[in-house]
């Protein structure tokens, strides 16, 4: 088949294919929760469990996303996207055809990474079948808002799904969709594959163990007890995990020979730390309540799966209009008042549940995640922007990377430590004392990027 090109007749069906990759990634990160329930009563999955079928995913999704861009441009995007599509339906038959809550968990973990694949590689895929610069800027911007409807329709069309069937229909949503999306991607182009640097290997598995560490480690302790031996142990193998990543890092980086993963270098910039905790604080936030409120509304208010599914749409329905509106703040305010206004939201919207009681006033709830969807909406698009700016040229895409891994670390965490929380209003704390936090890392990392940014370019 001809490859397409921009002006092609069948661009279309060809942006439509690079869409549906990353429209089933945000969905498979909310689909799941309202299904958790029906899960557990069916597999006899003990509490700690459910967590870990929603974090496996996140984890490894967040580990492999800081290679999987290298491993797309070695390979090549269109290579990469297409086998991560085919594995990424053939891994949600596995899900759904999981025996217990081990396997399921194990094949969660698999779906991160074809997950990780999809996600670089479709933006490479989309800059190549949009070369002229204007045509992708309004591209990506599209496939940015058709793919957010993954995330916003997840919590209705699981809640319809498991009405109608039980838990395991949530994952066969994927297979069709992947195997139309593989057809047509027969004819994307890609650019052509190109020798690289050696893969960080160390790097990424150290990444991705402190992160399952520490993820295993919360849990535990929140199901378990803080005193407990095993979630202790789990959240000091995780520092000793990030010290040991450091120190790999820190000897990657005098190689010019080897690309560290995470270059100390760019850390070294505050703007770029800023950024780097409002993606992680933002995404934590929304995730956390996200998997919170879908537990708390169906067992303790007692809704079904799809009432539960239109009562989050406050939280998730901004994600697919604010975009555009944060955009154009951006360009007429700058990115980091915008920012610093969304975690005010995030922290409103966290103080919202702190009156909220034993038995939660559905208005009271419902405001609280219109102001977290409002807030995370303003300064996720606002970290990415500002990210752009503060970065090193040499070092854009590394630095838009760690991000995008920051906000998947930050939504395996959030449904770890949001996720075993006994009450709403303990929910609101965490809420809106982490939002609070990053308002004040952001805030003091301002007016320090010219300086910083002409020492990194100078070493």
């Amino acid at each position: 088949m001809a490859l397409i090109t921009a002006r092609g007749p069948r661009t279309a069906p060809a942006f439509a294919a690079v869409a549906a990759g990353n429209f089933l990634v945000l969905l498979d990160t909310s689909i799941l929760n309202v299904a958790l329930p029906d899960l557990r009563r069916d597999l006899h999955a003990p509490v700690a469990a459910l967590p870990w079928a929603v974090d496996a995913y996140t984890v490894v999704f967040a580990g492999l996303l800081l290679a999987s861009g290298s491993l797309a441009d070695r390979w090549g995007p269109r290579r990469v996207y297409r086998v991560a599509l085919a594995a990424f339906g053939l891994v949600s038959l596995l899900c759904a055809a999981a025996p217990g809550a081990g396997a399921l968990i194990g094949a969660r973990a698999l779906l991160g990474v074809a997950a990780a694949g999809l996600v670089p590689a479709s933006l490479a895929v989309l800059a190549a079948l949009y070369p002229e610069p204007a045509r992708r800027a309004r591209a990506v911007g599209a496939w940015a808002a058709v793919t957010s409807l993954g995330l916003i329709s997840g919590p209705v069309l699981g809640g319809v799904l498991v009405a109608l069937g039980g838990w395991r229909l949530v994952f066969l949503v994927n297979p069709p969709v992947a195997l139309v999306a593989l057809l047509v991607s027969r004819g994307l182009p890609s650019g052509p594959a190109r020798g690289g640097r050696p893969v960080d290997r160390a790097g990424l598995a150290l990444s991705v163990a402190g992160l399952g560490c520490l993820a295993f480690g919360l849990i535990g302790a929140g199901t378990e007890g803080w005193t407990r031996p095993v979630p202790l142990a789990a959240l000091a193998a995780a520092a000793l995990a990030f010290a040991l990543l450091a120190r790999v890092e820190r000897r990657l980086a005098r190689d010019p020979a080897r690309s560290p993963v995470l270059p100390p270098v760019l850390l070294a910039t505050g703007r770029v730390r800023a950024g780097l905790v409002t993606g992680l604080m933002a995404t934590f936030l929304v995730y956390g309540l996200l998997f919170a409120l879908t537990q708390w509304l169906q067992e303790d208010a007692e809704m079904s799966p799809l009432r539960t599914g239109l009562t989050l749409l406050p939280l998730t329905l901004p994600m697919g209009f604010m975009p555009f509106v944060t955009g154009r703040l951006v360009a007429s305010a700058g990115a980091r008042p915008v920012m610093l206004a969304g975690l005010a939201a995030d922290a409103a919207g966290g103080a919202l549940l702190l009156p909220a009681g034993v038995h939660g006033p559905i208005p009271l709830i419902v405001a609280a995640q219109a102001a977290l969807g409002l807030g995370s909406t303003l300064a996720i698009p606002a970290a990415i922007a500002d990210m752009a700016g503060a970065a090193p040229p040499a070092l854009a895409a590394t630095a838009q990377g760690a991000l995008n891994a920051a906000r998947q670390a930050g939504a395996a965490l959030g449904v770890a430590v949001l996720g075993t929380l006994p009450t709403l209003p303990a929910a609101g704390a965490v809420l809106a004392g982490g939002a609070c936090l990053a308002l004040v890392v952001a805030a003091l990392a301002g007016g320090r990027t010219a300086r910083e940014t002409g020492l990194l370019i100078s070493r």
